[in-house]
């Protein structure tokens, strides 16, 4: 019971982050915005997010199984922040630049946190590779419509 307990805590607190994506939705400023050809349609985005989701809250919560509250949780609780922090810079404050900026940072959060849990647990450093691929793609977009505009 204590490992399935503590699985749905790293599944709340991951679901409070994602909630910053349903809390600052894209809307009309982004709609019309200039894009890249190779943007994703919109339906993509929700279905990449969602099992994202569920991967980082199973690496976090295996790392934490693991070895505890170490450095790589603290990291992985930092690009939780900053995942959260971009649906708001981006479509919030409509901030394009900043918000690649802040991208930068998730980028290099998710990278540690991957150096960081291979230690600890391989699996939880596996199931942020799929994370570190789409935000690569998000900020290569980002930066795309932020030149483009």
């Amino acid at each position: 019971m204590r490992n399935i307990g503590s699985l749905i805590v790293f599944a709340a607190l991951v679901a409070i982050a994602a909630s910053s994506g349903a809390t600052f939705m894209p809307g009309e400023w982004y709609a019309a915005l200039n894009k890249p050809a190779w943007t994703p349609p919109n339906w993509i985005f929700p279905v990449a997010w969602t099992i994202l989701y569920i991967m980082i809250a199973i690496a976090g919560w295996l790392a934490w199984k693991a070895a505890g509250f170490t450095h790589a949780m603290v990291v992985w609780g930092l690009a939780l922040i900053l995942n959260a922090l971009w649906s708001y810079i981006m479509f919030g404050q409509h901030e394009i630049s900043l918000a690649f900026l802040e991208l930068a940072g998730l980028w290099i959060a998710i990278v540690l946190f991957i150096v960081m849990a291979w230690r600890i647990d391989p699996r939880a450093s596996w199931l942020f590779v799929p994370y570190l691929a789409w935000v690569t793609f998000a900020g290569a977009l980002n930066f795309a419509i932020w030149q483009l505009n």
